[in-house]
C-alpha cells in the first residue's frame, strides 16, 4: 500500500509531467508558427516523452492499491522571444522537474517506500539525460547566436530526433 502523502504526492507530479508535456508541445506550436519545423519536430518528441513520464506515475499509483486524482494543467506560454530562449526555458524546466523528482525521492527515503525509491530511481537517471540533452541544445544556440544559416542546420537536426517510446 501506498501513504496518503506519498499517494498526494505522486498526484502532484502526475500533474506536473502533464504540465510539462503541455509546455513542450506549446513550443512545438511556436516553432510550427515560424517556420522551424525541425525544432517543432525536437519539442513534440519531448511532449510525447512527457507523456510516458505521465503513465508511468499513473500506473504506480494504481500498483500500489492508490487513487490517481486528476487536476487542471496550468495553461503553458505560447511565444518565446527566440528559439534561444525557449531552449533556455526548456532547460531550466528540466531542472524543475529534477527538482521535484529529488523531493518525491526525499519524501520515499523518510517513509522508507522501497518501491517507490525503485520507481523514482529511474526518474532520477532520466532527468540527467534531460537535463543534458537541454543543456545541450542551449550552448549550441547560444554558438550559432542569429545566424541564419546556423540556425537553419539545428533545425534540420532537430528534425532527425525520433521518438523511442
Amino acid at each position: 500500500m501506498i501513504s496518503d502523502a506519498m499517494e498526494k504526492a505522486l498526484n502532484d507530479q502526475i500533474n506536473a509531467e502533464y504540465h510539462s508535456s503541455y509546455i513542450y508541445l506549446a513550443m512545438a506550436a511556436y516553432f510550427e508558427s515560424i517556420n522551424m519545423r525541425g525544432f517543432a519536430n525536437w519539442m513534440t518528441v519531448q511532449a510525447r516523452e512527457e507523456m510516458v513520464h505521465v503513465m508511468k506515475f499513473y500506473h504506480y499509483v494504481f500498483e500500489r492499491g492508490g487513487r490517481v486524482t486528476l487536476k487542471a494543467i496550468p495553461a503553458p506560454p505560447k511565444e518565446w522571444k527566440s528559439i534561444l530562449d525557449a531552449f533556455r526555458a526548456a532547460y531550466a524546466h528540466e531542472q524543475l522537474i529534477s527538482g521535484r523528482i529529488n523531493k518525491l525521492m526525499e519524501l520515499a527515503v523518510k517513509e522508507k517506500d522501497f518501491a517507490t525509491q525503485a520507481l523514482l530511481q529511474w526518474f532520477v537517471t532520466e532527468q540527467v539525460e534531460e537535463e543534458a540533452s537541454a543543456c545541450e541544445w542551449v550552448t549550441k544556440l547560444e554558438m550559432v547566436g542569429d545566424s541564419k544559416p546556423g540556425l537553419y542546420m539545428m533545425d534540420r537536426e532537430a528534425g532527425a530526433r525520433a521518438f523511442k517510446g
